[in-house]
């Protein structure tokens, strides 16, 4: 969703605020602007990415907030760009969510002037008139606030008054701590190159950045949240000489699976060690997992349900997050609801939570961000460990999710005594040789862009498996549809004769997933459907294993259970090269953010 961005201290606060914004920027690319103070407000905001976007050069500024807009409440706009101002133009504000109760205050500030269709643009003209009863900048805020309802993260500033002031509720804030300077951040990549120590705000804090530091207040008393190191550095955020993010992180993979496998087995390779908190009797009295998730981390989702189902005597149930309801049937207090969320703060995901903690259920997240809301509000929680993720379309937290929910799987299979210890040893041994089998996709990287120039014009794209390799069919076809704009769809190979088989045609190349744990005799059945219709395939077959009824092959290193998520790591690469092609914007695909954060 939107990214917000913040600085006080000694440097130019243009070019810092620049290049906030211009980490920010997977988080909303439909405008972007800054609000710089010194002895004037300066605003500067446009329709269209930061790369457009004129900066006034005040090197009296003293401090400033910028922010990079995701549309939700009135389209990408010039007057709808942030920051937005008061009548007096004294006043700026940049906002992350969504005020429900905007068109409400609207109607009551009476003689007010609005020059936009946003619900931001109320907060700015609300602090205006608290300020005109004498009260401070910060009280003006705060009483502004408690007039809103909805989701929201907020920065503001006053031309005559001291620092910024911010706040959150349902979204997030992170403040970085300088030697001498202050930083604010949706996330910590906002501000990692000037300072990697950090804290993250809790919902209802108020926060007031000034030279000497920040002052957090929760319900009106002062308050100290911890200070934490960030343990990935700049260098970590940034391109590392490849043309899109996406394709640096499809390529750091064998990296992040290490990172998510570090450290998570014993001396023997054959028992996991996760540091996972719950209660051992609990979690052998389990008799329901719920999984709740959206987009890819659903998709993950659906893997571990796979997993789960044949190797742990538990009923599983995966929902979007979104249409998750707490429905009868089943007790509460032996139902574990397992929450997977790269960035930790969807929303849809935390209210999912929120509704299963109301009814009395455990909760646990699978997670990539430390200090996330849903590490603050789940029982306990999971780390993939996958370091940060700036390419729109999930790559390499997908398969780091899957892996960490794969280990998970095995603790409690152990634990519950239904996978026995050389089971055990055998998927940990294969889960060990992800990082190499990634590598081996990677390496033949030139075969599947080769094959995405061929087909780069087809009419539409389908991905097709069974058993573990449907949920990598839909994640597949969801990377190709995000990037490249393509008609792509995913399904179970079986359900081809129910329907979609009528779009198949010559134009419309089939990708079938013939690996270890996707019913490879049924499926091949399903290919050969495709192909008396002249659709061209292409196969992502186990090594070793022999399809002449594919129009072209790919192959896949012998991992059991683990063959269809490293077949995944092809189709990213196919999808990328797709796009590539076709000249999308692979990193800043239309209407999309990376974090939602909102409803």
């Amino acid at each position: 969703m939107c990214g917000i961005t913040g600085y006080i201290g000694p440097e130019e606060s243009a070019a810092i605020l620049e290049a906030g914004l211009s980490n920010l920027e997977y988080r909303g690319y439909d405008s972007a602007g800054v609000a710089l103070v010194g002895d004037d407000l300066a605003v500067s905001k446009q329709q269209g990415t930061i790369d457009g976007l004129t900066l006034p050069r005040d090197v009296d500024a003293t401090h400033g907030i910028g922010h990079t807009r995701w549309s939700t409440h009135g389209e990408p706009t010039d007057a709808n760009a942030h920051p937005h101002t008061d009548c007096s133009g004294d006043i700026a504000v940049v906002h992350n969510g969504i005020i429900a109760n905007y068109t409400d205050l609207k109607a009551e500030l009476d003689g007010h002037l609005f020059e936009s269709d946003t619900d931001t643009e109320v907060v700015p003209h609300l602090i205006e008139a608290e300020l005109a009863q004498g009260v401070s900048f910060r009280t003006a805020v705060v009483r502004a606030l408690t007039q809103l309802e909805g989701s929201f993260a907020i920065a503001a500033t006053h031309v005559d008054h001291d620092g910024i002031v911010a706040a959150r509720q349902d979204s997030p804030l992170v403040i970085g701590h300088g030697d001498d300077a202050m930083y604010l951040g949706s996330d910590v990549t906002a501000f990692v190159e000037h300072t990697r120590q950090v804290s993250y705000l809790e919902d209802g804090d108020i926060a007031h950045l000034t030279d000497d530091g920040v002052t957090v207040f929760h319900d009106g008393e002062r308050v100290t949240r911890p200070v934490q190191t960030v343990e990935w550095d700049a260098a970590a955020a940034g391109k590392a000489g490849h043309d899109h993010y996406m394709h640096k992180e499809i390529h750091e993979q064998p990296t992040a699976l290490r990172q998510a496998i570090s450290g998570r087995f014993d001396t023997l390779g054959s028992e996991p060690t996760l540091d996972v908190s719950l209660d051992d009797r609990y979690l052998q009295a389990v008799d329901a997992i719920h999984i709740v998730a959206c987009g890819t981390s659903y998709h993950a989702g659906l893997y571990a349900q796979g997993l789960l189902e044949s190797l742990v005597d538990v009923p599983v149930r995966v929902e979007i997050a979104s249409q998750y309801e707490v429905r009868a049937g089943h007790d509460p207090r032996r139902t574990l609801v397992l929450a997977v969320t790269q960035s930790g703060e969807t929303a849809d995901t935390l209210a999912a939570l929120r509704r299963a903690k109301a009814a009395g259920m455990t909760t646990f997240a699978v997670t990539n961000t430390v200090g996330s809301t849903v590490t603050r509000e789940v029982d306990d929680a999971l780390f993939i460990k996958a370091g940060p993720e700036i390419g729109v379309a999930a790559t390499k937290t997908f398969v780091s999710q899957v892996t960490a929910l794969a280990l998970f799987v095995v603790y409690l299979g152990r634990l519950r005594g239904t996978i026995t210890a050389d089971a055990s040893a055998n998927i940990l041994a294969h889960i060990q040789q992800l990082p190499t089998a990634v590598q081996s996709i990677l390496d033949v990287e030139s075969q599947l862009r080769r094959l995405a120039q061929e087909y780069t014009d087809s009419e539409a794209f389908f991905f097709i498996g069974r058993d573990l390799a449907t949920p990598v069919a839909l994640e597949s076809a969801l990377k190709l549809k995000e990037i490249s704009y393509a008609h792509a769809e995913g399904f179970a190979a079986g359900e081809l004769k129910h329907g979609p088989l009528a779009l198949v045609t010559p134009e419309t190349p089939v990708v079938a997933l013939l690996t270890a744990h996707s019913a490879t005799e049924d499926t091949r059945n399903n290919v050969k459907e495709v192909e008396s219709r002249g659709a061209p395939v292409i196969g992502l077959v186990t090594e070793g294993t022999d399809a002449p009824f594919c129009t072209h092959t790919v192959t896949i290193p012998p991992l059991g259970r683990f063959e269809p998520l490293v077949a995944n790591v092809a189709t990213q690469l196919f999808a990328y090269h797709v796009a590539d092609a076709m000249g999308r914007p692979i990193d800043k695909p239309r209407n999309l953010a990376k974090s939602v954060t909102v409803e």
